[in-house]
């Protein structure tokens, strides 16, 4: 099942996409909450009332006609991994950046969240403005001390991020937090795609288009650490809730790492795409205030 938080003529609701079709899930079944975070609070017994809709018996509008916000557009949490694809650990060694041989864990603020095809802004402050396409994970239900074993049970379904980055401001702070906050620097979507259409997240083929032009291209198979190890170390420190958003990890070829760098302007159109998710493009504009 593939589920979007969508607007269309002025009404905001949550769905489930059918061919080209969006079903209004709230509008075609009044017991289903009208947002993505409610609906997955309400965990399995909801997923499968909503996956019972049948398009005949339900409210439905032109996939063409709606626009397409972030699936869960207020996560508690937005977490991404940092140096987690060899090469790409290569490139930050290259760099003189030190990498430890743990997990490295940033926090992108909530704020930062933004649409699938939302415009992305290029700060006043700087001008390092960076791209890094990334499997993106959403937690289905609350936890703690998840194992490895169990982490697949954990997990709402799957999305594509952009984890947009500010290279200066990253740099000023061995945290990164600043630089990777920025807001709109966080898009991701265009749709929450539940585990059963997924045969095994660790066997997408992932890629980061700029302006057309292939920049990052990789499998989610040669991730360091795989999405159950980092579900099961982030488990150990923290609750993860439902709704909460992981990234997974960028490749290399990263803006940064080009010689001489090839930071984004505006104009750019940033267009990442997993095999299986489908794809989230974001043109890079200036900052408006």
């Amino acid at each position: 099942m593939k589920l979007v938080t969508f607007q269309c003529r002025g009404h905001r609701s949550i769905g489930k996409v059918e061919g080209q079709q969006i079903v209004d899930l709230p509008a075609s079944d009044r017991t289903l909450p009208n947002t993505m975070l409610a609906l997955l609070q309400g965990g399995p017994a909801l997923l499968d009332r909503a996956r019972e809709i049948r398009v005949a018996d339900a409210v439905t509008y032109p996939l063409a006609d709606v626009s397409l916000d972030a699936p869960v557009p207020n996560p508690s949490k937005f977490l991404a991994i940092g140096m987690n694809y060899r090469r790409h650990v290569e490139e930050a060694k290259a760099a003189g950046l030190q990498v430890p041989d743990s997990q490295v864990w940033f926090n992108k603020q909530v704020s930062c969240v933004n649409g699938p095809f939302d415009p992305v802004h290029m700060p006043k402050v700087s001008d390092k403005l960076d791209y890094e396409a990334e499997l993106g994970v959403v937690i289905g239900r609350r936890c703690r001390h998840v194992s490895e074993a169990d982490a697949a049970s954990v997990i709402a379904g799957y999305v594509v991020c952009n984890d947009v980055s500010v290279r200066d401001w990253q740099m000023r702070s061995p945290t990164m937090m600043l630089g990777k906050s920025f807001n709109t620097h966080g898009p991701f979507g265009p749709w929450l795609v539940t585990p059963d259409e997924i045969a095994d997240p660790h066997a997408l083929q992932m890629r980061m288009l700029i302006n057309g032009e292939c920049r990052q291209e990789v499998s989610t198979g040669e991730m360091i650490f795989n999405v159950w190890q980092q579900i099961a170390y982030l488990s150990t420190v923290m609750t993860l809730e439902p709704g909460d958003v992981i990234a997974t990890g960028t490749p290399s070829g990263v803006g940064a790492a080009h010689k001489p760098p090839r930071f984004l302007n505006v104009g750019d159109v940033m267009r990442v795409e997993i095999d299986g998710l489908g794809h989230i493009e974001n043109v890079v504009v200036a900052e408006p205030f």
